[in-house]
C-alpha cells in the first residue's frame, strides 16, 4: 500500500487564491522590478494552528523556491514574490497543520491559567524529538538536546520557559511535518515583460507624409526628422501603419472613395502587390537598408519603432497566387474580399485561419513577425485582431516570445468587452479600450473604475488612445483647442500606456467627414503636408505632460487612478499613488472645454499619508503654481482656455504657510 494511502487526508483547505486569470488558464501580467502579492484562505477545522508557504520558481523548473505566508487575520494570508527577470515563472501554495506552534499555544494557555502541564511537556518533547529527525546535522544535534532538556524530570519553570521560548519555536518550525500538507492543485503562471509593457508614451505617423515637398511622396529618409519632432515631445515609442507594398486593384481614392486615380496612393492596409507582401517595404518609403537606419535613427533617439502587424491581404499579394488554398473562396471560385455590410473592402482579402493547410499559413505569419524582429522590431501593434482565431495569437505570442521574451503586442481591437479581454489573456502586452468614447465625468469614472477590478486588473493593460487615422470622436471635432489639451491629459495620467496620432492631434485637426468620425482628408487614402509650427499647436503642453510623466512615477508605474468626490460634474479628480504610497499625483480635468469650472474638491488626506490637521502643499505640475491646503476639502477654479488641468505633486508636510517650505 503507497505511504499516501495509509495517511489520513490532508486537513488544510485553501480557497479563493489571488491573483489568477480564470482559474488559472492565462497568466497574470508583470513587469520586471514588480513584486505578485498572492493571498488566499487557508483554514481547517477546530483550533489547531496552521502554517503555509508561497511556492515560486521559473517555469518549468525543477526547485521551488518557498516564501512564509503572513496570516492577516480571518483566515486571509499573504505572500509577496519579486520578478526579476523576462519570461514566465509560476507560484502556487502549501498548507499544513503547525503542530509544534499548535502544541506551543496549547501549552501556554494552560500554565497561564495554572493547570498541570506535565503531559503537555513530554508531548512537546516529542514534537521536537521527531523535528530532529528531519533536521540537518547541526540543527539536528541541538534539537535533540532541547528534546531531551524537556522530557527530564528537571525543574518545571525551567522546563516550561524552554517550550514557550522563541528559539525553540523558531528552530523546531523550520522543520515541520509536511507529509499531510495541502498544495493548491493548480501550478499558475506569471507572464513577465519588461518596463515598456507597463509605461509607455506613443506616437502615429505616416511616413509617407513626412516629405519637405509638398505632395511628393515621402521616405524613410523624410521622416528621420519626424523621429526627432516625436523625441523632442518627450514620447518613447513611434509607431508607423503598414510599410509594405499597396495593392493596386480595387485601391480606394481619397476620403475612402471607392475608385482611384492615377497619382492615388491607396490605403497602406491593402498590402501587398509585385513589389512584395509582409517582409518587403513599399518602394516609395525606400530600402530594407533604409529602414534598418531609420530604426537605428530611433534608437539614438531614444524611441522604440512599432510597426503595424495587419494580416491581410490586397488581391495583388503575392500570397494570392502562390497560396490561393490561404483565402476564402466563394462558389463561383472567386476569393471573398472583407465586408462588414453593407460597407465593402474590396481591396482586401482576408485569411482564412482554418483552411486544410492552417498549419503552413500560421507558420508563415509566424516568419513574418521574426523576421521583423531581426531587422530591430522589439513591438507590433495588430490590427483587428478580434477577426483572427484567438488560438492564433495564443500561439503565435508564445512562439514569438520562445526566442524574443522582450516582443510586445498591442491589440487594436475595438470590439465587445469579452473579445477584448481575451486577447489580452491570450498573450497581448496592451489594449486599446474604450477611453476615446468616454468623455463625461461618469463614462471615465465607471470605465476606469472597472478596469481596475482583479479580472480585469491582472490581465489587461489599457492603452489610451486619445485619436486614431480612424477616430475622431465628436468631442474633439467640436471642443477646441482645450478640447485636444483635456483628451491628452486624461490619456496621459489615467494609465502607464497612452498614444496619439500626430500631427493631427497636436495641430488640433478636428475636421470631419460631415456625420461620422473620420478625418476629412484622411491620411488612410492620401498623403498629407502638415505645418508643425502652425499657430494654435499644442506640441509644448504635450511635451510637459510627458516630462511630468518621467519625473512622477505614480503616474507610469503607480496603481489604478482613486476617483475623488468634486461638487461639480463637469470637474474629475483622481490620484495615482506608487506601490509602496511613497508618491502621490492628484489630477483635476476641467471637462467642459469651453468655460471656466470651479468646485470643491474632497480627498483622502490619510490614504496620501497626510495629516489633516495640518497645511499640506499642492504644486502644480503643469501650471507652476504652487498651493496650500488645508483638510480634506479645498476649492479650486480652471479655465479651459489658459490650462484646463491641474496635475498635482503631494507634498507631505510645509512648516508655517509664511515661509511655504516643504519636506517630502
Amino acid at each position: 500500500m503507497p505511504e499516501s494511502d495509509r495517511l489520513p487526508p490532508p486537513r488544510a483547505i485553501i480557497e479563493s487564491v489571488e491573483p489568477e486569470v480564470d482559474a488559472g488558464r492565462f497568466p497574470i501580467k508583470r513587469v520586471v522590478g514588480e513584486s505578485v502579492r498572492v493571498r488566499a484562505k487557508i483554514f481547517t477545522e477546530g483550533h489547531d494552528r496552521l502554517a503555509a508557504v508561497l511556492r515560486v520558481r521559473p517555469a518549468g523548473g525543477d526547485a521551488w523556491r518557498e516564501v512564509p505566508m503572513r496570516e492577516l487575520g480571518n483566515d486571509r494570508w499573504e505572500a509577496d514574490f519579486p520578478v526579476e527577470r523576462i519570461g514566465r515563472c509560476e507560484y502556487t501554495l502549501e498548507a499544513w497543520v503547525d503542530s509544534f506552534g499548535s502544541w506551543q499555544e496549547r501549552l501556554a494557555k494552560k500554565h497561564a491559567a495554572a493547570q498541570d502541564v506535565r503531559s503537555e511537556l513530554l508531548e512537546g518533547a516529542e514534537l521536537v524529538r521527531r523535528a530532529a529527525r528531519r533536521a540537518p546535522p547541526g540543527e539536528s544535534d541541538w534539537l535533540a538536546r532541547q528534546s531531551s532538556l524537556l522530557a527530564e524530570d528537571g525543574p518545571e519553570p525551567a522546563r516550561i520557559a524552554l517550550a514557550l521560548s522563541e528559539d525553540l519555536c523558531e528552530r523546531a518550525s523550520r522543520h515541520p511535518d509536511r507529509t499531510r500538507g495541502t498544495r493548491h492543485p493548480r501550478v499558475l503562471e506569471v507572464q513577465v515583460e519588461r518596463e515598456r509593457a507597463r509605461s509607455g508614451a506613443w506616437y502615429e505617423f505616416f511616413p509617407r507624409s513626412c516629405s519637405s515637398e509638398p505632395g511628393r511622396h515621402g521616405t524613410f529618409r523624410d521622416a528621420e526628422e519626424r523621429l526627432a519632432h516625436a523625441a523632442s515631445m518627450g514620447f518613447d515609442v513611434v509607431y508607423l501603419p503598414p510599410i509594405h507594398p499597396i495593392g493596386r486593384t480595387h485601391r480606394k481614392g481619397p476620403n475612402n472613395a471607392a475608385s482611384a486615380g492615377p497619382g492615388d496612393v491607396g490605403s497602406p492596409w491593402a498590402i501587398g502587390a509585385d513589389e512584395g507582401g509582409f517582409k518587403a517595404v513599399h518602394p516609395q518609403l525606400g530600402s530594407l537598408a533604409d529602414f534598418d537606419r531609420f530604426v537605428e535613427r530611433g534608437r539614438a533617439l531614444g524611441l522604440e519603432i512599432a510597426l503595424d502587424l495587419a494580416f491581410q491581404c490586397s488581391p495583388d499579394h503575392p500570397y494570392v497566387n502562390k497560396h490561393p488554398e490561404w483565402f476564402y473562396r466563394r462558389p463561383d471560385g472567386t476569393i471573398h474580399y472583407a465586408e462588414n455590410p453593407p460597407k465593402k473592402y474590396e481591396d482586401i482579402y482576408p485569411l482564412n485561419f482554418e483552411c486544410d493547410t492552417w498549419k503552413e499559413l500560421w507558420d508563415e505569419l509566424r516568419s513574418v513577425v521574426l523576421f521583423w524582429v531581426d531587422h530591430g522590431i522589439t513591438i507590433f501593434r495588430v490590427d483587428n485582431p478580434h477577426t483572427k482565431p484567438f488560438a492564433f495569437w495564443e500561439w503565435l505570442i508564445r512562439e514569438v516570445r520562445e526566442t524574443h521574451p522582450g516582443v510586445l503586442f498591442l491589440a487594436e481591437a475595438f470590439t465587445r468587452p469579452s473579445l477584448m479581454q481575451y486577447l489580452a489573456k491570450a498573450g497581448f502586452s496592451q489594449s486599446y479600450t474604450y477611453f476615446t468614447w468616454r468623455n463625461t465625468k461618469s463614462e471615465l469614472t465607471e470605465y476606469f473604475t472597472e478596469l481596475a477590478q482583479p479580472h480585469l486588473r491582472d490581465g489587461m493593460r489599457p492603452n489610451l488612445f486619445a485619436n486614431t487615422p480612424d477616430i475622431l470622436h465628436e468631442y474633439l471635432q467640436t471642443g477646441r483647442r482645450a478640447a485636444f489639451q483635456i483628451r491628452v491629459t486624461l490619456a496621459a495620467t489615467l494609465a502607464g500606456n497612452y498614444g496619439i496620432y500626430g500631427p493631427a492631434f497636436e495641430l488640433c485637426d478636428g475636421a470631419a467627414r460631415p456625420g461620422t468620425e473620420e478625418y476629412q482628408d484622411s491620411e488612410k487614402y492620401q498623403i498629407r503636408a502638415w505645418d508643425l509650427a502652425r499657430p494654435g499647436n499644442i506640441r509644448d503642453y504635450i511635451a510637459r505632460l510627458n516630462e511630468i510623466r518621467r519625473e512622477n512615477p505614480a503616474l507610469t508605474q503607480g496603481g489604478a487612478p482613486r476617483f475623488y468626490r468634486v461638487d461639480n460634474d463637469d470637474l474629475i479628480a483622481y490620484g495615482r499613488t506608487t506601490a509602496d504610497g511613497a508618491e502621490a499625483v492628484v489630477v483635476v480635468v476641467n471637462l467642459n472645454p469651453y468655460h471656466t469650472q470651479s468646485g470643491w474638491v474632497e480627498i483622502p488626506v490619510e490614504e496620501l499619508g497626510l495629516d489633516g490637521a495640518q497645511p499640506y502643499q499642492m504644486d502644480d505640475l503643469l501650471g507652476g503654481a504652487r498651493y496650500l491646503w488645508h483638510g480634506r476639502r479645498n476649492y479650486l477654479a480652471l479655465d479651459p482656455e489658459a490650462v484646463p488641468a491641474h496635475v498635482f505633486r503631494v507634498r507631505r508636510r510645509v512648516r508655517t504657510e509664511r515661509d511655504f517650505d516643504y519636506f517630502l
